[in-house]
């Protein structure tokens, strides 16, 4: 794998991204995970996985509107988290060490190098 090094500016970047996503997730009123089918006539049933098993509710339509917001909501947020994952990524893995660790140095407990 080729190393790459970010510069002062693409960190600053990235770092500036990553705060303006951290600020999005607090926008969110409500989160759901699951799905919204419509069910004839004019009912609404909400699926999704819970403890591996399809669990399945009826829903009123108002209530069906929400539980579509919510859903939409938790995509959102799964995207925005995978965004911020990939930048913590680029900046821990294409930033240099500050550090610099010798190599000569003897070992604590057993003084050896």
């Amino acid at each position: 794998m080729k190393k790459t090094h970010l510069t002062p500016p693409k960190i600053r970047q990235l770092e500036a991204r990553y705060r303006e996503l951290s600020l999005q997730i607090g926008s969110f009123e409500s989160l759901s995970q699951g799905s919204v089918m419509p069910q004839p006539p004019r009912a609404w049933r909400w699926t999704r996985k819970v403890a591996g098993k399809t669990v399945s509710l009826g829903l009123t339509p108002g209530k069906a509107e929400k539980m579509k917001q919510a859903i939409a909501n938790h995509r959102a947020l799964e995207k925005i988290i995978e965004e911020m994952r990939e930048i913590t990524q680029k900046l821990i893995l294409g930033t240099p060490e500050t550090a610099s660790v010798s190599r000569n140095r003897r070992h604590p407990k057993t003084g050896l190098t």
